[in-house]
């Protein structure tokens, strides 16, 4: 019974999504974006659910035009329909994910999920899956998705 309590307690993560993100340093450009939209109450996940993120990578961010990040950090409504479109309601593992054809975010538009080569969320790839929070999952990808308007 003591092996299976330990099991269960690691099965359960402690920390949320905006606590994962921040403790794992690749995230810096998303977590100041989540700051500055007040986003980070919502993804830590205080009786707001659960939520799937497509976490896009600092190196990710980089690839915008010169200026984009520093101009949206500026415009948070803007801001926080870019980042609402990397949210999906619920926890949908990788295997969730590569079985569905289109995911509906939170900001109302609907990701392309592509399984031919690669996997794909519209033109990003995903990097690494399955990182499991308290509150929902992580999926990192190497392209900040843009919402169509």
């Amino acid at each position: 019974q003591g092996a299976y309590a330990g099991e269960a307690n690691k099965a359960r993560p402690k920390q949320n999504i905006v606590q994962i993100a921040r403790g794992a340093g690749s995230f810096k450009t998303l977590v100041a974006a989540l700051e500055a939209t007040d986003l980070v109450g919502t993804l830590s996940g205080k009786g707001h659910g659960s939520f799937t993120v497509f976490a896009p990578t600092d190196e990710a961010f980089a690839k915008l035009p010169p200026g984009t990040v520093e101009s949206l950090l500026k415009d948070p409504p803007a801001l926080k329909k870019i980042l609402l479109y990397h949210v999906v309601a619920g926890t949908k593992l990788a295997s969730d994910v590569l079985g569905s054809t289109t995911l509906p975010t939170v900001n109302g538009q609907s990701l392309t999920v592509s399984t031919s080569g690669a996997p794909k969320v519209n033109e990003s790839a995903i990097i690494k899956t399955d990182i499991l929070a308290r509150n929902g999952v992580i999926h990192v990808i190497d392209t900040v998705l843009i919402p169509k308007n």
